[in-house]
């Protein structure tokens, strides 16, 4: 079976570091590697994540001494893997026990590049919401752009297919932007309709988060992507329609 590399940046995320490790080893496909990139955090996550790698070779722990950010973390595991197949985990989600098994299937039966698949929302202490996010459908770059539905952590890539792999830095946004980036070459992304992860709604400043969000997802459509200000205001617009219909 292909080895497939789990990316998982962190920081400060001592409170949930560990549940989102056991769901990786608690899958039911074992070939994968975890890679956990410690962005310089000032509480003790990287405490939390140690006992893990000496227990479970699978699970390799990388600390920076420096902040740098999301971006960074993540360029660093992937420089790193090994996998053929990449898929990425934050460090306060959820995987569900059969979500690699399912999706690498899905992936080989279908001649996959990129998957992604529904997800649930759940709250800080982690109770189910009552709300599942379903997928769009199978997204080429255009759909993409009109709505930001996928789920980084709901996402696998088959890097024999998209080839490597660099993540751009726009803080809120730059997973959207490494998707674009695959879909423009003409790849789909493949929607798997089961819910595989499980997404924590964390306490914080929401509005001053949407804010920037929106902000950077603006300079995503307007820097990497190029488009022209009204294609952006169209697509800006579709974004925010999608986005307050996913959490109603």
């Amino acid at each position: 079976m292909p080895l497939v590399s789990v990316i998982m940046p962190c920081y400060n995320m001592e409170k949930f570091i560990a549940h989102s490790i056991e769901s990786v080893l608690s899958q039911t496909f074992t070939d994968f590697e975890l890679l956990i990139v410690d962005d310089a955090s000032t509480d003790k996550t990287a405490d939390k994540v140690r006992p893990y790698c000496e227990q479970d070779e699978r699970v390799k722990l990388a600390v920076k001494s420096r902040h740098s950010g999301i971006a960074n973390s993540r360029n660093q595991a992937l420089a790193s893997a090994k996998g053929r197949y990449l898929a990425f985990l934050d460090a306060d989600d959820i995987w569900h026990p059969e979500k690699l098994e399912r999706q690498l299937a899905f992936m080989q039966q279908n001649n996959a590049a990129f998957s992604y698949s529904a997800y649930q929302l759940i709250d800080e202490e982690g109770q189910a919401l009552q709300k599942t996010i379903a997928t769009a459908g199978n997204l080429t770059h255009d759909a993409y752009l009109q709505n930001t539905i996928i789920g980084c952590s709901t996402v696998m890539l088959d890097k024999d297919k998209v080839g490597e792999v660099t993540i751009p830095n726009f803080r809120t946004s730059e997973d959207t932007a490494t998707w674009l980036n695959i879909l423009r070459k003409g790849f789909l992304a493949y929607a798997i309709e089961e819910t595989l992860v499980s997404y924590r709604i964390r306490r914080k400043s929401a509005s001053s988060n949407k804010l920037k969000a929106s902000y950077d997802l603006w300079k995503v459509y307007r820097i990497q992507e190029k488009l022209p200000f009204f294609k952006a205001l169209t697509c800006f617009g579709s974004y925010v329609y999608h986005a307050i219909k996913k959490r109603l």
